[in-house]
């Protein structure tokens, strides 16, 4: 099993101890600001997460992995598109918000940031039962 690392905040030294971010706050807040894009139907999470999705708890990270190397960090997104979004527009702006969430919030400069376009998200079934209703 891969060891997870915290990340060491080494900024200033005020005398009063350090700060440790864990990974998963990481993906959490990369998770919330990759879905609050325009465009975005949902992100792609794995069995699990959707199941603590149905008991009532929302999985914020889903959809989001967290790789710290030497090199720096890389964020990967994992997501599904609204039918005609422009997917590259919307890449740029999940890519965007996601790193000046990450700024705002730790002061980390993200490597990079990966989007991952995994299915795209027709109109749903609701707007369907409308246009039914009306008629």
């Amino acid at each position: 099993m891969k060891e997870n690392k915290l990340l060491e905040m080494t900024h200033e030294e005020n005398g009063l101890g350090k700060v440790e971010i864990a990974p998963e706050v990481i993906e959490v807040i990369a998770g919330i600001a990759a879905s609050e894009v325009e465009g975005v139907a949902q992100m792609r999470g794995n069995f699990a997460s959707g199941v603590v999705e149905r008991l009532g708890k929302k999985n914020h990270g889903k959809g989001v992995k967290v790789d710290l190397s030497e090199d720096g960090i890389t964020i990967d997104v994992y997501c599904v598109m609204m039918f005609g979004v422009s997917i590259p527009t919307v890449a740029q702006r999940i890519q965007d918000n996601t790193r000046q969430a990450l700024y705002n919030m730790t002061a980390l400069e993200i490597n990079e940031i990966n989007i991952h376009v995994v299915g795209i998200q027709f109109e749903t079934k609701s707007q369907e039962i409308e246009i039914d209703q009306e008629m």
